[in-house]
């Protein structure tokens, strides 16, 4: 990797950390480039360069977490709830100011309703209302049920500090997952 690419990649990783702290303390829709470029210690032009406003930094920054956790999700495709939401409590942990921020921020509705889309894609999957516990129910209602808990609880986590570590909140999120479906 060259020096140029390392420059590029701080800068991105500034302006990104940059946006989330800021989201922290005020509305998205309050936040201007400027404030970004000052908290970034980058210039205006540089946000420019890598984005075309801080919408499309937003969108980007949430795509980005969302194809993680797609990646997550096909790596722990075979393991039982509890393994696999271990992962994911883990991906969170680590990722603490970005999920935070996003689901508690009021700029962030966007974000919560993807979160809870992605949440819901996955578990079509895993919801067979034909043969499973659930059998006479429909499909939607089992899956949005499940989805929205899960999201809620995540929400709570974090409003919270992640007052259990994530193996503890994977193994009983998990339990609960594995009683409805």
């Amino acid at each position: 990797m060259s020096k140029v690419d390392r420059r590029i990649i701080k800068s991105q990783e500034a302006i990104k950390k940059a946006v989330i702290e800021l989201m922290g303390e005020k509305n998205f829709n309050q936040i201007t480039i400027q404030d970004i470029s000052d908290s970034a210690n980058v210039s205006r032009r540089t946000i420019y360069l890598h984005y075309l406003d801080k919408y499309d930094l937003l969108d980007k920054l949430i795509e980005e977490h969302i194809n993680e956790l797609r990646k997550l999700r096909k790596s722990s495709s075979e393991m039982d709830f509890i393994d696999g939401g271990l992962i994911w409590f883990e991906y969170l942990e680590r990722n603490f100011l970005f999920f935070s921020t996003m689901l508690a921020s009021q700029g962030a509705l966007s974000f919560r309703n993807q979160f809870l889309e992605f949440v819901l894609e996955g578990l079509k999957e895993e919801v067979n209302s034909e043969e499973s516990k659930n059998h006479g129910l429909r499909q939607e209602i089992v899956l949005r049920f499940v989805a929205g808990a899960y999201v809620e609880i995540v929400e709570w986590w974090f409003k919270n500090e992640m007052p259990e570590p994530p193996r503890v909140m994977a193994e009983q999120v998990g339990v609960l997952i594995e009683r409805i479906v």
